[in-house]
């Protein structure tokens, strides 16, 4: 009888059941998995515009910190 050529031929094996293909692989899998989730949280709370801030500053609204800086870059 002829044996089997899946048990005895270790190229016959599927790359998806080679542990160290998932080790290759993992890596840069999981570096592009995070760059997604940082990109989705980047786009999902951006900041707001400087123009915004700069119209509350004229209305009298303004953040502390923008009045501060204005007060420090106003000329004496």
């Amino acid at each position: 009888m002829k044996p089997d050529v899946q048990e005895t031929d270790p190229r016959s094996n599927a790359w998806w059941r080679v542990p160290e293909m998932w080790l290759v692989i993992g890596g840069p899998l999981s570096v592009v998995l995070a760059c997604l989730v940082t990109a989705v949280f980047v786009w999902s709370a951006a900041d707001r515009v400087v123009g915004d801030a700069v119209d509350e500053a004229a209305s009298g609204h303004a953040q502390p910190a923008m009045k501060a800086r204005n007060h420090a870059a106003s000329p004496r």
